[in-house]
C-alpha cells in the first residue's frame, strides 16, 4: 500500500498523507504506476461523464482539464523537453544533454504541447461521441505499463530518475500487468491491444535517438502512448 501511494504521490497532484520512504521504496512504486493510472482515469472518466451532460465538447473540454490538472501536466513538460532536444540531436550528445538539462521551453516544446493537446481534444470528443466512450478509464493505466518495460529495457540516458527505477522493475511485475491489460483488452476495448505496440515502438524510438531513457522520455512517452490509444479506441469501431 506504501507504494502504491508513493506512485499516485508521485504520478499526481491528489492530496493525500505524507509517506515516509527511502530511495528503494520509492523505485519500487514504479510497480504501482499503472494503478495510478487507473486513479487517474477514474477522474478523467468523471469529468468527461459531468461535461458530457452539456455535450461532448464540454465533456471533451472537462476530461482535458481534470487530465491535465490531476498529473500536474508533469508529463507534458518531458514531451516539451524532448520535442526541444529533437532539434539538437544533429548537433552531438553534449548539446543534446545541455538542451534536456535546460529548464526552459523553447518554440519546439511550445509546439509540441499545442499539438498534444489539440489531438487529446479532437480525440476525447471523437470518443465521446461514440458508445464505448467509457473505456476512456483504461487509457491512463495502459499507458503507465510504458515506464516499467522502458526502465527494464533501455539504458538510463544519464543519472536521475530513470536511472533509480531501473532495476526496481522484474519480469514478473511485466507479466502481470500484460495479462491485466490483456484482459481489459478482451471484456472492455480490444484496441487496447495496441498498447504494447506503442509502448515499445517509443522504446525503439527513444534508443535509436538518444541511446537510452530519462525522465523526460518516461513523461513524453506516457503523453504520446496515451493519444495513441485514444486514437485506437475511436477508429476501432470503423473496423469492427
Amino acid at each position: 500500500m506504501k507504494e502504491f501511494l508513493l506512485a499516485l504521490q508521485f504520478l499526481t497532484r491528489l492530496p493525500l498523507p505524507p509517506v515516509a520512504a527511502d530511495g528503494a521504496a520509492f523505485a519500487r512504486s514504479m510497480r504501482w504506476f499503472p494503478a495510478a493510472g487507473l486513479v487517474i482515469g477514474l477522474a478523467v472518466l468523471g469529468a468527461a461523464w459531468l461535461g458530457l451532460q452539456l455535450d461532448p465538447w464540454s465533456g471533451a473540454m472537462a476530461a482535458l482539464a481534470v487530465w491535465v490538472g490531476i498529473t500536474g501536466a508533469l508529463h507534458l513538460d518531458g514531451l516539451a523537453d524532448l520535442a526541444d532536444a529533437s532539434g539538437a540531436i544533429h548537433k552531438g550528445p553534449e548539446r543534446l544533454r545541455e538542451v534536456l538539462a535546460d529548464p526552459h521551453v523553447g518554440s519546439f516544446g511550445v509546439v509540441a504541447i499545442a499539438l498534444q493537446l489539440l489531438a487529446k481534444l479532437v480525440l476525447l470528443h471523437a470518443l465521446l461521441t461514440g458508445a464505448g466512450w467509457w473505456t476512456l478509464l483504461f487509457v491512463p493505466a495502459a499507458a503507465r505499463l510504458g515506464p516499467l518495460l522502458w526502465s527494464w529495457w533501455l539504458p538510463p540516458l544519464h543519472e536521475g530518475l530513470a536511472s533509480r527505477f531501473r532495476h526496481a522493475i522484474r519480469p514478473a511485475d511485466l507479466i502481470v500487468w500484460a495479462v491485466l491489460l490483456a484482459f481489459a483488452a478482451a471484456i472492455a476495448a480490444p484496441a487496447l491491444i495496441a498498447a504494447p505496440l506503442l509502448i515499445a515502438a517509443w522504446g525503439w524510438r527513444v534508443r535509436r535517438s538518444l541511446g537510452g531513457i530519462s525522465g523526460d522520455g518516461h513523461g513524453a512517452g506516457i503523453e504520446l502512448v496515451e493519444t495513441g490509444l485514444l486514437l485506437a479506441l475511436v477508429i476501432a469501431p470503423h473496423f469492427g
